[in-house]
């Protein structure tokens, strides 16, 4: 889990430099590997390691060639394996703000073509059989240069992007660019409690108190924020651990279901299916299959987002 033992809310970053493309990169270990948000786009391409990813309230794995587009305030980290070894790259990042863009679209309507693509980005958005050979060199060319020819290279990359249909969306909890600080980090505290805690009982009062509010006050809040009830955020941070855990061990279905904090079966496969449209037994055996040909499963949120 991330390692945010010592505060309450992913740690928030401030970017100095304000060009309208950004790019960073780092290997591992790093002090960038942390769990925290900030204003920018990010779209992270992963080169080397293996682990846990967090999106918002989604909890996954990566490896190497994942390519994850987040959004403004989208609390994000990557976590490597206990057993890796130090690495010279492992994340490379392409960073732009929302103002830019939405600015740069009054005198250049072409932009809005993106604009599906930001929009999606409020959820995290992990890109599907990419050609990995173009991202590295777009990653790269943008590395390379500067200013004008910087934007210039990176347009066409995220148009690109836009413009594909294999992608899955990961978090539920959407953040509003229109949301004030104190707003955003009562959000992220409740997002961060429940994604260390997704396997104890979790109670309303518990997590109303947090954020000093009443229950009636937070349960309306949550909702208005995220859309979801509070409830339905903590079934599906536990069914996205579910799944981890049903594609990686052979571990009973029963325990998986104690594991990830369900009370009783019954509820579990319940509001498995209800999310992922199948039921834990079917999930595994799909996933099992499509391992064994080397395709990805992809199971739809049969919810509404």
């Amino acid at each position: 889990m991330p390692n945010t033992a010592k505060r309450l809310t992913p740690e928030y970053e401030i970017v100095e430099d304000h060009g309208t493309i950004r790019y960073q990169e780092h290997g591992y270990p790093s002090d960038l590997i942390r769990w925290h948000a900030h204003d920018d786009y990010e779209l992270h391409y992963i080169v080397a390691t293996s682990g846990k990813v967090f999106i918002g309230d989604y909890i996954g794995n990566y490896s190497a060639g994942q390519l994850i587009l987040t959004g403004p305030r989208l609390p994000h980290n990557w976590i490597c394996q206990n057993d890796q070894s130090v690495v010279e790259l492992r994340d490379m990042i392409i960073r732009f703000d929302h103002e830019s863009f939405s600015l740069g679209m009054e005198t250049i309507p072409e932009l809005a073509e993106i604009l599906p693509l930001l929009a999606k980005a409020k959820s995290g958005i992990e890109f599907l059989n990419i050609d990995h050979q173009y991202i590295r060199n777009a990653f790269e060319a943008v590395r390379e240069s500067s200013g004008l020819t910087r934007l210039t290279l990176a347009l066409p990359l995220l148009q690109h992007l836009a413009q594909s249909a294999d992608y899955r969306l990961l978090s539920t909890v959407q953040i509003d660019l229109k949301s004030n600080e104190t707003l955003q980090r009562k959000i992220n505290t409740v997002v961060d409690y429940v994604t260390q805690n997704y396997d104890q009982d979790i109670s309303l009062a518990d997590v109303s108190s947090l954020i000093g509010m009443s229950d009636s006050h937070f349960s309306r809040f949550f909702k208005k924020a995220t859309g979801n009830r509070f409830i339905e955020f903590v079934n599906r941070v536990r069914i996205s651990r579910a799944c981890n855990l049903l594609t990686e061990t052979d571990e009973q279905i029963a325990n998986i279901c104690f594991q990830v904090g369900f009370n009783n079966v019954a509820n579990f496969n319940r509001r498995f299916h209800e999310l992922k449209g199948v039921t834990p037994r079917d999930f595994r055996s799909q996933s099992s299959l499509n391992t064994k040909t080397n395709i990805l499963p992809i199971f739809t949120d049969q919810s509404n987002r």
